[in-house]
């Protein structure tokens, strides 16, 4: 079997090993969505009137801060997600699976890409249950096109790929899954520092930048833009290129920390 073959076989087994755990075990999961679930409920039902009077000036709209909130609360799903990610990889480490893996024939990558394979697919599917929450309470993307969803999907896509290398590298750095959970905490606080809940321009002034220079802020304007069919501006390619980075950051990480050998 070519080198190409054993890889992909590998890689197809680890991926349903690892969405098998996700289906058994779903309380993990659960949790993490339920977070931006209960942000979404709570920043529309309860200040929801009072965001979108500030927001937009026009007075008080809910279907407006609706329409500005889900973008941002889509990504944070994502982070939210890849936390999971960290824990299960830091689970497989320390409670000995690795250290059999690796006195097998088995293509030594596949493990990391079974893990990185599942929470991407996890991701589109917690990022498709958030959203139709969303669709649910009001709202709607009637400007978009069929091009603007499309890409407007592949930045999911992206996004949760680059953040689950990320925690990938965060799980195989971390002594135990409790030690995951707390190093992968920044890929949720980071949206709640960004443009997911207000504009970045009604910040404090000295805010500003620790919102505007982060990889969320580009990432959620940029769906923003695409789902609501508004301007993109210079956001969509500071978005890709947040995710292309932090991408190959965390492959290079993840697979160099991975190739050590245990002590």
């Amino acid at each position: 079997m070519s080198t190409l073959a054993l890889a992909v076989r590998d890689s197809s087994t680890m991926l349903r090993r690892n969405l098998l755990h996700a289906r058994r075990y779903p309380s993990l999961t659960l949790n993490l969505l339920l977070t931006p679930v209960m942000l979404l409920l709570l920043f529309v039902y309860v200040f929801g009137d009072v965001m979108s009077a500030g927001i937009g000036g026009k007075g008080a709209d809910r279907s407006d801060y609706i329409a500005y909130i889900v973008p941002g609360l889509l990504l944070m799903t994502i982070g939210s997600t890849t936390i999971g990610t960290a824990v299960s990889i830091s689970m497989d480490m320390t409670e000995g699976i690795v250290a059999r893996f690796r006195t097998m024939a088995i293509h030594r990558g596949s493990v990391l890409i079974g893990h990185v394979v599942g929470s991407v697919l996890q991701s589109v599917a917690s990022v498709v249950l958030v959203g139709a929450v969303g669709v649910a309470i009001g709202f709607r993307s009637t400007d978009a096109t069929a091009l603007e969803w499309l890409a407007a999907f592949g930045l999911l896509v992206l996004f949760a790929l680059a953040l689950t290398w990320i925690a990938v590298g965060m799980g195989l750095v971390s002594p135990n899954a409790e030690a995951a959970s707390n190093n992968a905490m920044p890929l949720i606080l980071l949206p709640l520092l960004s443009s997911a809940f207000v504009p970045v321009d009604g910040m404090p002034g000295w805010f500003q930048p620790v919102a505007e220079y982060q990889p969320f802020t580009p990432a959620i304007e940029t769906l923003r833009g695409l789902l609501l069919g508004t301007e993109i501006g210079h956001h969509g390619w500071l978005a890709v290129a947040w995710c292309l980075g932090l991408a190959v950051l965390g492959y290079f990480w993840s697979t160099a920390t991975f190739a050590k050998d245990p002590k």
